[in-house]
C-alpha cells in the first residue's frame, strides 16, 4: 500500500474535523500531498467518519485521478487538486460547513479583522469569494470552485490569509501540512463567532461595527511576531 504514513497523516486530519466540531455528518474532508512523488491523500466520499481508517483513504495525483484506493475519493477532490497545482506554498487543504462559517458565506461577506485573535493568524480578514455562476457550476462545479478561489487571491500571499469563504458555500482552508490545514479550519470558525458577535453588540450599542476593526497597527504587530522576519512568539529555535 502506497504512502502509509501520508495515509495515516490524512486520517488523523479528517478524524480532528469532527473533534473539533467542524462538521456533523460526512460535511467536510481533509487532505495532505506528497511533492516529491506528486500525490495527495483525500478522504472517501460519503463515508462516516467512524468508518474511516489510514487504509480506506484514497491517493489521487494532481490532476485529482485515482492512483489507489477501492472508493470515491471526496467529492471535492478537483478543488484541492486545482489548489495543490495553483499553489506550491501549501502542503494540506480542508473544507467543511462548520455553521458560524457558513453563515458568513451565505451572507456573501468576508469576515472583517476586528481583533487580535484573527490577526494573530490572517493578515487581514478572512476573504469571501464570489459566487459560482450558473455556467461554472454546470460545467465543472468542483473544479471551478478552486478556480474561484485562486482568482479571489490573485496578488495575495495563501501563506498570509490561510483560508476563506466561498460564497453560499462555506469555509476552505490550508496550511503547510493537512493538521495546519486543520488548526485554520478551527480559527476561521472561532472567529467567525467572535466578528458576529462583535457586530451584534455593536448594534445593541448603536455603534458601527467600522469602528470596532482592529488598527493596521495591532494587525501588524499580532500577525509579524509569530509569522515576520523577527517573530518572537513561542519558544523558536
Amino acid at each position: 500500500m502506497m504512502l502509509k504514513e501520508l495515509r495515516e497523516r490524512a486520517y488523523e486530519a479528517n478524524m480532528d474535523l469532527p473533534k473539533h466540531g467542524l462538521v456533523v455528518f460526512t460535511w467536510g474532508n481533509a487532505s495532505e500531498v506528497d511533492r516529491d512523488k506528486g500525490l495527495f491523500v483525500i478522504k472517501p466520499s460519503g463515508v462516516d467518519y467512524d468508518e474511516l481508517s489510514p487504509e480506506n483513504m484514497v491517493v489521487c495525483d494532481l490532476d485529482g485521478t485515482v492512483v489507489e484506493g477501492d472508493l470515491n475519493p471526496s467529492s471535492d477532490t478537483p478543488t484541492h487538486a486545482y489548489l495543490y497545482r495553483a499553489w506550491d506554498s501549501i502542503g494540506g487543504v480542508v473544507h467543511t460547513h462548520s455553521a458560524a462559517a457558513v453563515a458568513w458565506a451565505q451572507a456573501g461577506r468576508s469576515i472583517p479583522c476586528y481583533g487580535t485573535t484573527q490577526a494573530d493568524y490572517f493578515y487581514g480578514e478572512v476573504p469571501c469569494m464570489r459566487g459560482l455562476t450558473q455556467e461554472e457550476i454546470e460545467e465543472a462545479y468542483e473544479l471551478d470552485t478552486g478556480k474561484v478561489i485562486v482568482e479571489g487571491f490573485a496578488g495575495t500571499d495563501p501563506v498570509a490569509q490561510p483560508g476563506c469563504l466561498v460564497r453560499n458555500h462555506g469555509p476552505f482552508s490550508w496550511g503547510k501540512d493537512a493538521a495546519q490545514a486543520v488548526y485554520h479550519a478551527v480559527v476561521i470558525e472561532e472567529i467567525a463567532k467572535m466578528a458576529r458577535d462583535t457586530e451584534l453588540l455593536c448594534g445593541a450599542a448603536d455603534k458601527s461595527a467600522a469602528d470596532a476593526l482592529a488598527p493596521q497597527y495591532l494587525l501588524d504587530k499580532h500577525y509579524l511576531r509569530k509569522h515576520g522576519p523577527h517573530a518572537y512568539y513561542g519558544q523558536g529555535k
